[in-house]
């Protein structure tokens, strides 16, 4: 009799330090996807920073050739800014969709104001002339090139986090470990992205 009682108690002993060893390697899981796409976040974040940096130093070399153009300038610092205030507001949580959704919108502006900007730079042969210019131009459309790279593995890691969070059994006890919301894509306007601000200098 007593020796049943000890099997049972064994047998149960080791139920739950089986569970426990699984459950641990699912929050283990967990951790490793989320460091996973909060890194490639960091490399979208790296980026479009320096696309930021570049953009002030575009709008000085464009200013001198294009005084009569001041709105379309203003317009892509202030398009500029939105950007940097969307980063800074998504860098800080990446799975805050709000945020997410205000980065994007931001970039899709900023896309927006750069590409006309250089449509109406091709009015000032000068200005196209200028080799700092040209420089710039590369830098930023090669930028821009990286940013969706950048985007698209955070994507892929982002859809991984959370497909692995919501299949069984870890969707079981992702919430008591705090995984409970979902991590958000970055999703800009396909269009814009493959658009990236190029300029003919020939």
């Amino acid at each position: 009799m007593l020796w049943g009682l000890w099997i049972v108690l064994g047998v149960c002993v080791g139920l739950v330090v089986i569970v426990g060893i699984y459950v641990v390697g699912i929050y283990n899981q967990l951790v490793q996807l989320q460091n996973r796409y909060e890194n490639s976040f960091s490399q979208i974040e790296v980026q479009l920073k320096r696309r930021y940096d570049l953009i002030p130093n575009l709008v000085e070399t464009v200013k001198g050739y294009m005084a009569h153009e001041r709105e379309t300038l203003e317009a892509v610092i202030q398009a500029r800014n939105q950007a940097v205030t969307g980063l800074q507001q998504a860098a800080g949580d990446p799975s805050n969709a709000a945020a997410m959704q205000m980065l994007a919108g931001a970039e899709q502006g900023l896309t927006g104001a750069l590409g006309k900007l250089f449509a109406l730079s091709e009015s000032y042969p000068d200005l196209k002339a200028n080799q700092n210019m040209a420089q710039l131009t590369e830098e930023i459309t090669s930028t821009e090139n990286k940013v969706a790279f950048a985007r698209q593995a955070y994507n892929d890691s982002v859809t991984s986090y959370n497909t692995y969070k919501e299949t069984f059994p870890p969707v079981a006890v992702a919430g008591i470990f705090g995984h409970s919301q979902n991590a958000q894509l970055l999703e800009f306007d396909s269009a814009a992205i493959a658009e990236a601000p190029k300029v003919s200098f020939s």
